[in-house]
């Protein structure tokens, strides 16, 4: 899928949209995303997750928890040559994922399982690179939500430790493992990742100028002996407040999330 122009109508071997679906456009239009009206829905978490994957042509890639395929899309359409994969547990967002990636023209390759008991298939690769964006919620944290989808996708059945286990198992030597999550869960990933990655990165996202981050992009090589580097914060709108009835993005995060641009951990420093 290249990003030059928005992807091209649906083929006629894609199913009809249902009326408990939505057809949504991210990364400024370049992917076309079918999501369920009602449970779990792609927001600007996937395309920051994508944005931040180091991956170039020629390697592969895979995103675990892949849900409708927002995070791996993005990543295909950044980078064209790269092979990807996802591995989802739920059935009907796999399904979906499979229709998106037709809808895009992308090569996405969709494996259903548990990543704790992953299919033969995907046992048998290794990657290069490794994303994810876990369930936000720990098994009690809150109110279920009414939607099993959506509950699913929010809350954890696996602890972050079998997620980056099951990263980590996935990759080659000195291969990344991407992650964006909650900033309060920061200390049980780099707990999920001692000894056993390094080189680790972390990119704070702050909401504004002056507030405390709510989400971390957290980036670790496989093997690696690195040290750990905490950069300075994205901040993702501009202003103290929301004001107007329209996207109030600051200019770095416009260019992640409608430009397309990359966001370079591996330099030391965030960047576009």
């Amino acid at each position: 899928m290249s990003l030059a122009a928005p992807p091209g109508p649906p083929s006629r071997a894609d199913p009809p949209l249902a009326q408990d679906e939505t057809e949504d456009r991210t990364l400024g239009g370049r992917v076309i995303l079918r999501q369920p009206r009602v449970g779990y829905r792609a927001a600007t978490d996937p395309v920051l997750l994508a944005a931040a994957c180091p991956a170039e042509a020629g390697q592969r890639a895979l995103d675990l928890g892949c849900g409708a395929g927002a995070a791996a899309l993005c990543l295909a359409g950044r980078v064209p040559g790269l092979e990807v994969h996802g591995l989802e547990v739920q059935p009907r967002y796999a399904d979906l994922a499979r229709v998106n990636a037709r809808l895009n023209g992308a090569a996405l390759i969709v494996h259903e399982g548990d990543l704790r008991r992953p299919p033969a298939a995907l046992r048998a690769l290794s990657f290069d690179h490794v994303i994810c964006n876990p369930p936000f919620y720990a098994p009690g944290a809150a109110t279920p939500a009414a939607d099993p989808g959506r509950d699913v996708a929010h809350r954890e059945d696996a602890p972050m430790a079998d997620w980056a286990d099951a990263g980590l198992r996935r990759l080659r030597p000195r291969g990344t493992l991407t992650v964006i999550h909650r900033a309060e869960r920061l200390p049980d990933i780099l707990a999920a990742l001692l000894g056993r990655a390094g080189d680790v990165t972390v990119l704070p996202l702050a909401a504004r100028a002056g507030r405390p981050a709510k989400r971390v992009l957290v980036q670790a090589r496989k093997g690696a002996k690195g040290g750990f580097v905490l950069l300075a914060p994205l901040v993702m709108h501009d202003g103290d407040a929301h004001l107007k009835d329209e996207e109030d993005f600051s200019g770095p995060a416009r260019a992640v999330l409608r430009d397309a641009a990359p966001l370079m951990l591996r330099r030391g420093k965030s960047g576009i």
